[in-house]
């Protein structure tokens, strides 16, 4: 009879389990996420999409992170056509040219789910959107972190 009780009540204690365990991760992300803007320096631009940079936290005290772009997927410079490597290379160059020389602001960071890298929006010093920029030019495509389309055409 005793045995019977807590068979039944095992789903009710899973499902609150797996409930609380959400609420737990939802909150630790929406506590991990920094509004900013953060400001910071140029360190190298990496791809079209990833930039490294060394961002101001505290008077005096910067960190270097890599930053990929919020909302934005570049072709790669390992790509798997020639168009999408040559497509890869205009962007780099087009963000390197947004961002080589100026201070930068980075909004809306979070922890990336790759690489060790942060995700964020990255904006000029005049508080345009880099990635917008990007989009407008036909240099990335809109990511919401799913599966990325093909840059070959296919």
């Amino acid at each position: 009879m005793y045995l019977g009780r807590c068979t039944r009540r095992l789903p009710h204690l899973a499902a609150a389990a797996a409930a609380l365990l959400a609420a737990n991760a939802a909150q630790a992300e929406s506590r991990s996420a920094i509004a900013g803007p953060v400001r910071a320096h140029l360190v190298r631009v990496i791809d079209g999409d990833t930039v490294e940079v060394l961002a101001r936290i505290w008077p005096d005290h910067y960190v270097e992170a890599r930053v990929r772009l919020a909302g934005i997927d570049a072709p790669e410079l390992r790509g798997r056509c020639a168009q999408e490597i040559a497509l890869a290379e205009r962007a780099k160059a087009r963000l390197s040219a947004l961002l080589t020389g100026h201070r930068l602001l980075l909004a809306d960071v979070r922890y990336g789910k790759f690489a060790g890298r942060v995700v964020a929006r990255v904006l000029t010093e005049d508080g345009r959107d880099v990635g917008e920029i990007l989009l407008a030019e036909k240099l990335a495509r809109a990511y919401d972190g799913g599966r990325r389309a093909s840059w070959c055409g296919e």
